[in-house]
């Protein structure tokens, strides 16, 4: 049956009122006793990221108070939930006892530094290190604040100078068995031991890092790692007491560039074959760095009375400028610290395919290349373009020294074209 104009309207306003009311009930506010269901609205386990804020879960920037737990707690918290996460330690200055950070973790995790961590100065609270992130993937720890280890109190119980086998203070920052992983923005400042150790890690990149400590602080490695593999240091200030980058056994595919070292012992490969089952360390490039006033410039070291069999190849240094650098170009095959490791000419380290291109500057010493190899075990494959460094004093002449060393020499000073 065909309805009349006046029935058509009254059926088209009745439905239009039904689909408002029932438009306006969905929208409405839940009553008082009423449960709001926010699964909808946020993100599930596998959605988007949190943060875990080290200062709502108990603690104070006031340098005094013991934040170990709460950082602990944070960790925890971050690691465990999926999706990308973040732990943020605001502005203000956090003292803690050793912080353990262990994976493996759900999500990827971001430690955001904009205060300063203050390690305490009380050793028998540490088993080995400071703070320590072990087996976790697709780490990043960034920030404008700082990891200070307060070493100056604890530096004379140091007794690495007189003991071969001393007791070893916390390093600050340890990373091993990460994968994946960035530094960026952050200070390292007045480490007990190394200032950072990156140990069988694969795919780092530490990048715009300062590393600070006094020249004469004892072993205060600026960056060392070992066992690693693809590790990038770039844009990186770092003056220290000790190496300010120290490459160990089993490091593969290293790229340093845009470093400034300054004081330390330079940067150094090694040293190498102190103990058994070393590893290869294999295709080091070094390039666009500058050294200024350090002990050593670029530098490899191993010692003789090695314990282990393994070799030092492809290592590639170019565009490096020397400031009044002690040593600015060394292999130093016989590498014996403080004297107390035995000579016996037994060295089982081989170094082989170096090659030094545009290393130009001042030394500060008249041995501006020290290429000091082993009779038994002469260094072979290498070569010097364009080495143009020069002794500014007025003692002594501008020299070099190859003991045992196997190469070419091209566009050199020829007070240096030894080879």
């Amino acid at each position: 049956m065909a309805l009349s104009g006046d029935n058509t309207l009254r059926v088209f306003f009745f439905l239009a009122m039904v689909v408002c009311a029932a438009h306006a009930a969905k929208e409405a506010p839940k009553g008082k006793d009423e449960k709001k269901d926010d699964s909808a609205a946020a993100p599930g386990p596998s959605g988007g990221g949190g943060s875990s804020d080290i200062s709502e879960l108990g603690a104070k920037g006031d340098g005094k108070t013991d934040c170990t737990k709460a950082l602990n707690e944070a960790w925890t918290a971050a690691c465990g939930k999926e999706g990308a996460q973040t732990l943020t330690i605001p502005k203000g200055d956090y003292l803690t006892g050793p912080l353990n950070f262990t994976g493996p973790c759900k999500g990827s995790v971001t430690i955001q530094l904009d205060g300063n961590l203050l390690g305490t100065t009380d050793l028998k609270a540490y088993k080995t290190n400071w703070i320590e992130i072990k087996h976790v993937d697709n780490l990043v720890i960034t920030g404008k604040g700082t990891i200070d280890g307060q070493g100056k109190q604890v530096w004379d119980s140091n007794k690495c100078a007189q003991k071969y086998d001393c007791k070893i203070l916390p390093n600050s920052l340890v990373l091993d068995y990460v994968n994946n992983g960035t530094v960026s923005g952050i200070t390292l400042l007045n480490s007990k031991f190394f200032h950072m150790n990156v140990f069988q890690c694969k795919g780092i990149t530490i990048k715009d890092v300062t590393v600070t400590a006094p020249g004469d602080s004892p072993n205060t490695d600026g960056i060392h790692m070992g066992d690693s593999s693809k590790v990038t240091i770039t844009g990186t200030t770092i003056g220290v007491g000790d190496d300010c980058i120290s490459i160990g056994p089993g490091s593969t595919e290293i790229n340093i560039t845009g470093v400034t070292c300054g004081p330390g012992h330079g940067i150094s490969i090694g040293s190498l074959g102190r103990y058994k089952d070393e590893k290869d360390v294999t295709d080091v490039n070094v390039k666009d760095c500058t050294l200024k006033k350090s002990t050593n410039g670029v530098r490899i070291k191993s010692y003789e009375d090695a314990a282990s069999t393994l070799t030092c190849s492809k290592v590639h240094y170019e565009n490096i400028a020397m400031e009044d650098v002690a040593n600015p170009i060394i292999i130093d095959m016989k590498y014996c610290p403080n004297k107390i490791c035995t000579k016996n000419g037994a060295s089982k380290v081989t170094i082989k395919d170096v090659t030094f291109k545009n290393v130009t500057g001042t030394s500060s010493t008249p041995e501006a290349v020290s290429l000091l190899c082993l009779e038994k075990l002469p260094c072979t494959g290498v070569t010097m373009d364009n080495v143009k460094v020069e002794f500014k004093g007025t003692n002594n002449k501008t020299m070099a020294v190859c003991n045992n060393a196997k190469g070419s020499a091209t566009g050199c000073l020829k007070e240096l074209a030894c080879l």
